[in-house]
């Protein structure tokens, strides 16, 4: 690979990290109250409201079932009236937010119910309020399966913004497909693979290691 190309090479894998931490920022911020909300509003739960909680399920269902790179080109429009543009990484990131935010959502609402349900008993039987039963006992037992799922979530987000290089997304993605398969530079394409690699790795191994690190049951395991 010629020298010229390492510039353009760590210009696409910053544009890809950007697209990736911006969306996943926004999709956590948008999934994870909404994943609560799905874990605690059926009927007879802490905020139980059965009609609203089937209508969220259906959106997330129905944002889930799109596959990405349709989503993509479906919501241009929308995604040009938010970012101005549909090109761009700032543009990529409306399609990655909308993208990643049901997905965490459902991967709170399941870590969520994973919890033992006698603790929110203990807890309901203290005298906790719905607010301080899912602050202070369902989201700290569930944080390292929240963290789990969130590493999954963002090494798709990866993935995704791959694709968007495909409709002009920028970032690495994009850089294999106008260098690695259009100018028929396998090089190029080899360094992006490698770099993509190196960053789902990195990702899922730190990812991994702080949920050790939360894991309270795990912690006692090794007698901290």
């Amino acid at each position: 690979m010629s020298a010229n190309m390492i510039p353009i090479l760590w210009e696409a894998t910053w544009q890809t990290i950007y697209m990736v931490v911006v969306s996943g920022l926004i999709g956590t911020a948008l999934g994870l109250p909404l994943g609560v909300f799905l874990a605690t509003s059926k009927r007879g739960e802490l905020l139980s409201a059965p009609v609203t909680n089937s209508a969220l399920g259906l959106v997330v269902n129905a944002l889930r079932s799109i596959p990405f790179i349709i989503l993509v080109v479906a919501i241009i429009p929308f995604t040009r009236m938010i970012a101005g543009t549909s090109i761009g990484t700032t543009a990529a990131i409306v399609p990655l937010t909308l993208a990643a935010a049901p997905f965490i959502a459902r991967i709170v609402e399941t870590a969520i119910r994973e919890v033992d349900g006698g603790l929110i008993e203990a807890a309901r039987a203290m005298g906790a309020t719905p607010g301080q039963i899912i602050a202070k006992v369902l989201l700290p037992e569930a944080l390292p399966g929240i963290v789990l799922g969130l590493t999954l979530a963002i090494v798709s987000l990866i993935g995704y913004s791959a694709m968007v290089g495909a409709v002009g997304g920028e970032g690495l993605g994009d850089l294999g497909i106008r260098y690695g398969y259009q100018r028929f530079m396998p090089d190029v394409m080899l360094a992006v693979v490698i770099i993509l690699i190196v960053l789902v790795q990195g990702v899922q191994s730190f990812g991994e290691w702080i949920a050790r690190r939360l894991d309270h049951r795990a912690a006692k395991d090794r007698g901290l």
